[in-house]
């Protein structure tokens, strides 16, 4: 097998490349389906493993490890290798699936989803980074665009997958289905997969590790339990908040000294790593997750509508994703250049957010859905685009720790901004039900059922207080959109590598006793 190619032939992924996207694909469909697909499930699974007090690390036990790994597996990945890391974590999530699927008590299924976490945050990272080993930049974005339609479809399919299962199988199929798709993948990908082993020994950033899992746990239980488990004002939450302040910095100090940092601080020279993490935050952590995670909600309460139908009333956004995601990956891979697509998809996700706060309690239903198309719109001319650019301003031994530290430190806006949205919510909400707990009932635990079956005048009330507690949310939101398109605007454009050669990396390794095509 030769180790040199030619211009042309490096124009395009190997040969047998449409069987490991394949591969790649259905590993990151799984990993960020599991984010969400237990979200309806939660209610039948802590009544049936007696664990309501444990019900919130289900989740928090997932994001917490899977967010912690994607800077191990992006680094790690850069000095060693992926292919060996990747059929570790497609090993790890699966050993996770079998856990969550047979436990027989909370903290086991808790544990389940722990290690499901570590192999999970393994394969979102390490699929962008393989693309990123196999495709040279100026043909890549055609790649990454169906990945980034990938994670908008699993935050709305999720729950609605989680909700079948638990209706018609039981919950336990939401970890059973794993099984069959995930060996799939590790399949495919131990067999089609060849990528160049690194260095054989590193020195692994314990410290660095350590400090980033503390200051990582104190933000996300922060987010999480603040103003739910314990008020803002608790000695618990200002504890962790302190915790985590600590923990950050002295993470940051530590990577200054490593031999080999998780989150090399070279990252940070980069105005374009820098720009387009702050934009990534601001845009698809803030602005995506706050219309995922509270527009069903709306939908239910305002509108009448079901769970299930709540789910797909929001599948415009999934279009909207895949309508502008994939023809901008063509015309990049014409030009070779990016920046007028994330600077239009930020300009329609902020006008977006300002149409979603003109909402009232007459708005008709085709218009909202209509807001939920053009905010995906705006969302798929960016997301993966910004992971791109990233991609592109670092060399070939980089990429992975770059690509890393993007999804991560977009993964932590993430969960500030749903944390800041719903708080902000549950207090104008609150503020609007005040007095009514008479007619009402408690309004803790008010259900879209429980509003239907009120008299007329007082379920309009409720209907109102929900629509005045959401909308302005969006108009607040705002601002920070606004910051964001002044930073797309400086955003750099340089120009996408068509070639390996361009990128100073050798061309992908082509297994020639693979089939031609696949």
């Amino acid at each position: 097998m030769s180790d040199t190619a030619s211009p042309a032939q490096d124009l395009e992924p190997p040969p047998h490349f449409r069987m490991i996207f394949a591969g790649l694909m259905t590993a990151m469909l799984l990993a960020s389906l599991d984010q969400t697909i237990v979200a309806t499930a939660l209610p039948t699974i802590v009544g049936e493993l007696a664990g309501v007090g444990l019900l919130a690390w289900v989740t928090t036990a997932y994001v917490l490890a899977a967010t912690v790994a994607m800077p191990v597996y992006g680094r790690l990945g850069d000095l060693l290798g992926r292919k060996a890391l990747y059929l570790s974590a497609i090993g790890l999530f699966v050993a996770g699936s079998v856990v969550a699927a047979l436990a027989p008590d909370m903290v086991t299924l808790i544990v389940g989803r722990g290690v499901q976490g570590l192999g999970g945050g393994g394969l979102i990272i390490t699929s962008q980074a393989i693309i990123a080993d196999l495709v040279p930049p100026r043909h890549r974005a055609r790649y990454m665009a169906p990945m980034g339609a990938v994670f908008a479809l699993s935050a709305l399919a999720g729950p609605l997958l989680g909700g079948w299962f638990t209706d018609r199988a039981g919950w336990r199929w939401c970890f059973w289905i794993n099984l069959p798709l995930g060996l799939l993948a590790l399949g495919i990908c131990a067999y089609a997969l060849r990528l160049p082993r690194r260095r054989v020994r590193v020195a692994l950033d314990r410290l660095g590790i350590a400090l980033m899992a503390v200051a990582v746990s104190c933000t996300v239980l922060v987010a999480t339990w603040g103003g739910t488990e314990y008020a803002w004002s608790d000695p618990v939450i200002w504890g962790l908040a302190a915790g985590g302040l600590v923990a950050w910095t002295l993470f940051f100090l530590a990577e200054r000294r490593a031999a080999e940092p998780v989150v090399p601080p070279r990252l940070f020279r980069s105005r374009t790593f820098n720009l387009a993490t702050l934009i990534g935050m601001i845009v698809a952590g803030v602005g995506m997750f706050a219309t995922v995670g509270y527009m069903p909600t709306y939908l239910q309460m305002v509108y009448g509508a079901s769970a299930t139908e709540s789910g797909l009333l929001l599948l415009p956004m999934v279009a909207g994703v895949a309508g502008t995601a994939l023809p901008s990956a063509q015309l990049i891979g014409r030009t070779g250049r990016y920046k007028v697509f994330p600077v239009a998809g930020v300009a329609i996700a902020g006008v977006t957010t300002l149409l979603l706060s003109t909402m009232d309690t007459g708005t008709p239903l085709y218009v909202v859905c209509g807001y939920v198309f053009l905010l995906g719109a705006g969302i798929g001319l960016f997301m993966q685009n910004l992971v791109l650019a990233v991609q592109n301003d670092f060399p070939a031994g980089d990429v992975g720790t770059a690509t890393s530290a993007n999804n991560f430190f977009r993964e932590i806006g993430a969960t500030l901004g749903a944390a800041g949205v719903g708080a902000v919510f549950s207090h104008r909400l609150t503020e609007r039900l005040a007095g009514r707990e008479t007619a009402v009932g408690d309004v803790d635990s008010l259900t879209p059922a429980l509003v239907r079956a009120l008299p007329d005048q007082v379920q309009d009330q409720v209907v109102l207080a929900y629509q005045q507690a959401l909308t302005p949310v969006f108009l607040y939101l705002a601002p920070l959109f606004a910051v964001a398109l002044a930073l797309a605007l400086w955003l750099p454009d340089k120009k996408l590598a068509a070639t390996h050669a361009e990128m100073g990396a050798s061309p992908p390794v082509v297994d020639e006793t693979m089939p031609s095509k696949s």
